[in-house]
């Protein structure tokens, strides 16, 4: 499936690849989704701080599901994550992912303050956005981001520059880099203190590319380097928490097979790559949908299964950590 541009008053109906009432985690889930744009330009009657790629289970099902922030990598663009937020959503959760910037500096602040106003936003102004029937659920509302998305979900988390409106109920680390060409960048979230994270239990699951460590090439530095990426950020995190490496995959396998224009192009170039994207994207897809079962709905069946080996992964896993 490629990625779809869409506007605020059209929908991309998706349907579920299986029809069972049981489905795995690391394929389409059995609800269809409808993704939806919406613009912070004054198109709808109260704009989010930051425009908003929403993708949600779809009417005539209806029902409260959690809901999951998703933050962009540097200088990435939301799109590039639509068929990752299709294969969560069809789980049946709701996935917000703002588009923070396009240009950005080295301070992740803003990134900060902007997310928690999205926050802010949600209560009094997502339902209105959602088809008819799909109840956002916000005492569910977990945080993840991407590479330095995932540096300022966890910068939130620990309140960091700003304040979340909402309680955070889960964290997820994608991939997760405290800086941009081996320096780490303000504010500094990793204290190389282990287990210094104080979260209040807030449960975490890090993922790791086991290739995010490799330069691409002499002009392209490791976009994951040691010091900085999701081996710290996990060593620093407190129980609840789980930890997965996905051994041959790269830094940007979680993004759609066709990412669009000259940024898109340059997300095969700028890190070391997998073979193929699909095999991450369902990995990190259905690592989250367990996750978040486990967290927020109280069933850990598939993410036990998952770090105990017994569920079918479409990676090859280079190290699995839980701490209850």
């Amino acid at each position: 499936m490629t990625a779809v541009e869409v506007g605020f008053s059209d929908t991309v109906m998706l349907s579920s690849s299986s029809s069972s009432s049981a489905t795995n985690v690391f394929e389409n889930g059995n609800y269809q989704t409808v993704l939806l744009n919406i613009q912070s330009d004054g198109s709808v009657p109260v704009p989010p701080p930051k425009p908003l790629l929403v993708g949600t289970p779809s009417s005539p099902v209806g029902g409260d599901f959690p809901v999951l922030l998703l933050l962009h990598g540097y200088l990435l663009q939301f799109s590039f994550y639509f068929q990752l937020i299709q294969h969560i959503a069809s789980h049946g959760f709701i996935v917000v992912a703002p588009q923070l910037y396009l240009i950005a500096g080295l301070d992740t602040s803003d990134d900060i303050k902007s997310t928690a106003a999205i926050i802010g936003w949600l209560p009094e102004n997502l339902q209105a956005m959602l088809p008819t029937t799909i109840r956002p659920n916000l005492a569910k509302l977990a945080l993840s981001g991407h590479s330095r998305g995932g540096k300022a979900a966890f910068a939130l988390a620990l309140k960091e520059c700003a304040t979340s409106p909402l309680k955070i109920a889960a964290l997820i680390g994608i991939d997760p880099v405290d800086g941009l060409n081996g320096i780490q960048t303000p504010p500094h979230v990793l204290t190389y203190v282990p287990h210094s994270f104080h979260l209040d239990r807030m449960p975490v699951m890090v993922i790791g590319s086991g290739l995010g460590t490799v330069p691409r090439n002499l002009l392209c530095p490791a976009c994951a380097p040691k010091g900085l990426n999701h081996e710290d950020f996990y060593r620093e995190c407190q129980s609840p928490s789980c930890y997965f490496v996905v051994k041959h995959q790269g830094h940007m396998d979680m993004l759609d097979d066709e990412t669009k224009g000259l940024v898109g192009k340059c997300t095969y170039y700028m890190c070391e790559n997998g073979k193929s994207r699909a095999p991450m994207r369902r990995f990190v897809g259905g690592a989250a949908v367990a996750f978040l079962k486990a967290y927020l709905d109280g069933d850990d069946q598939d993410l036990l299964g998952i770090i105990d080996g017994q569920e079918a992964s479409p990676v090859e896993l280079e190290k699995v950590d839980f701490c209850k």
